[in-house]
C-alpha cells in the first residue's frame, strides 16, 4: 500500500514538473515578451543569485485601442532554478525548478504595435519574492496599469466637437 502511494506521488509530482516546463512555451507570444523583459530585467540585478524561469500566469489582461496596438498586463510567477544565474547552457528552459525558495510575483504592463514591444509609454515591471508581496504593490501595479490604458490619448465620439 506504501509503495503505491509513493507511485502515485512521484507520478503526481512529474506531472506537474512536466507541466510547468511547458508553460512558457504555451503563451502567446505577445506575453512572452513581457516574461522575457522581466526576466532581463531580473536577471541583471546584482543582489539575485539564482536564474529563474516562467512558472506559471496568474492573471492576463488586455486592452486592443485598434490599429494593432495593444495595453498587456500580466501577472505570473517565477520560479528559481538548479541552473546558475548567468548558465551558458544552451536550453535554459531545461533547468529544473528548486522548491527550497519562495516565488518570485512579477506584474509586467506594456503597449505593443503589431505585436512587437513598444518603447512609449516605458514598460512597467515588477519582481519580488512572493512572501514579500503586499496589497499596497498590488494595489500599485493595479494603478500602473489603470493610467497605462486610460492615457492613450484617443480621439472620442463624445470629445468632438461640431461647433
Amino acid at each position: 500500500m506504501a509503495a503505491r502511494l509513493l507511485l502515485l506521488v512521484c507520478v503526481a509530482a512529474g506531472l506537474l514538473s512536466a507541466e510547468a516546463q511547458d508553460a512558457y512555451s504555451q503563451l502567446p507570444d505577445v506575453y512572452k515578451k513581457g516574461v522575457d523583459l522581466a526576466l532581463e530585467q531580473l536577471n541583471s540585478h546584482a543582489g539575485v543569485k539564482h536564474h529563474f524561469r516562467f512558472f506559471k500566469s496568474v492573471d492576463k489582461s488586455e486592452h486592443d485601442v485598434g490599429f494593432g496596438t495593444r495595453f498587456l498586463y500580466h501577472h505570473f510567477y517565477l520560479k528559481p532554478t538548479r541552473c546558475a544565474k548567468g548558465a551558458t547552457i544552451s536550453d535554459l528552459q531545461s533547468c529544473p525548478f528548486r522548491n527550497d525558495r519562495p516565488l518570485m510575483d512579477c506584474a509586467v504592463c506594456y503597449k505593443t504595435q503589431s505585436d512587437q514591444l513598444e518603447d512609449s509609454p516605458a514598460p512597467y515591471v515588477h519582481c519580488i519574492h512572493k512572501p514579500r508581496l503586499t496589497q499596497a504593490m498590488t494595489t500599485t501595479r493595479w494603478d500602473h496599469w489603470k493610467t497605462m490604458t486610460y492615457s492613450t490619448g484617443g480621439a472620442t465620439i463624445m470629445a468632438l466637437s461640431t461647433g
